[in-house]
């Protein structure tokens, strides 16, 4: 149990597992996964660790996928890409800013691999994936057999696929295929973005205006170790919201297509007081409430009793309860995160 997982997971947590191996193809990482089962071990598959909290040494085999590539496609309507799992996304929206293929913008910055982003349906600043996401190519780790999943197959939800569910542990991403459409419309809901002109604004205005909101607000994780957004924003029901904004008129609410209500979880957090709380190691970052961060020397019980402080403390001032948008990862695996802090 000496390998070390703190340069694998960007909270700094220094937990340990018994193997840990760098997959660059398909195959490599289906070698490493059966392997592992072959000795009856646990195994987990793993990006660029920015979205999971180490809870324990892992008893089993830890795979990091590094299955890279991008291949571009330019068609009539559209531009076609088709990424490798282990590319950073980051790096992928300035790639395709570069060479004129708009659409990624509003996701810049967001931390981890492209092959993450599935699993978690990412989204910041007005677009999720599903909205940009032709395909998901995965691989069944039992048979070995290759798959391509339809975006509508992935069945994208907030913050949720197919991947958390009946394909979680079944099977592994190794690309995505994304769809950028050449008719460009700027998306500009949210924060700073509301203060842009939609006649004049171009995808890489939108880009800087993301980059400054979020490097303005979120600590760098080799600064301070942390996994971005620590909760979901909840969605409630209309007659929550109801309730609620009749007692707190000012609260941020995002009325939903289904009738429901998001609220923004960083601002819950925030009037409860819990800027800069600390236990232990772990604090909430003083200038956004939605991110824990490590202080330096941070155990994932110190993150996980101020998780559970936030989530009481929220709870008990707007009977709305947190749930972690972290992967939370036990000795042999994910384990309930919103049991773990409750």
């Amino acid at each position: 149990m000496n390998h070390s997982l703190k340069p694998w997971n960007t909270f700094g947590i220094d937990r340990n597992a018994r193997h840990i191996v760098c997959a660059e193809t398909s195959q490599q990482l289906l070698n490493a996964w059966q392997d592992a089962v072959q000795r009856q071990q646990a195994v987990l598959i793993l990006g660029e660790g920015s979205n999971v909290l180490f809870l324990d040494d892992f008893s089993g085999t830890v795979v990091i996928n590094r299955i890279m590539g991008i291949e571009v496609r330019e068609e009539a309507d559209a531009w076609y890409l088709h990424v490798g799992a282990g590319e950073n996304w980051h790096h992928l929206v300035q790639l395709t800013l570069e060479r004129g293929m708009p659409g990624l913008e509003n996701l810049a910055l967001i931390p981890g691999c492209t092959g993450s982003s599935p699993i978690q349906n990412i989204g910041a600043y007005g677009i999720e994936l599903q909205r940009v996401c032709n395909y998901v190519d995965c691989i069944e780790l039992s048979s070995g057999k290759s798959k391509r999943l339809s975006a509508e197959a992935c069945r994208f939800g907030y913050r949720d696929s197919i991947f958390k569910h009946e394909y979680q542990n079944r099977y592994a991403i190794t690309a995505v295929g994304l769809r950028l459409a050449k008719n460009w419309r700027p998306v500009l809901t949210y924060g700073d973005l509301t203060r842009l002109d939609p006649a004049t604004v171009t995808p890489k205005d939108v880009f800087d205006a993301v980059c400054r909101m979020r490097t303005s607000k979120l600590p760098d994780p080799k600064v301070n170790g942390n996994a971005g957004s620590f909760f979901k924003n909840p969605v409630i029901t209309a007659e929550q919201a109801d309730f609620l904004l009749s007692a707190f008129p000012g609260a941020p609410h995002y009325p939903q297509t289904d009738g429901s209500v998001k609220l923004a979880a960083g601002w819950l957090i925030d009037q409860c007081q819990l800027k800069g709380a600390t236990v232990g190691g772990a604090a909430i970052h003083h200038l956004q409430a939605l991110v824990l961060i490590n202080t330096g020397q941070a155990t994932s019980d110190d993150v996980v009793q101020l998780a559970h402080l936030v989530r009481q403390r929220v709870g008990e001032k707007f009977n709305v309860w947190l749930e972690p948008e972290v992967r939370f990862i036990g000795c042999v695996g994910e384990v309930n995160a919103v049991e773990t802090i409750a």
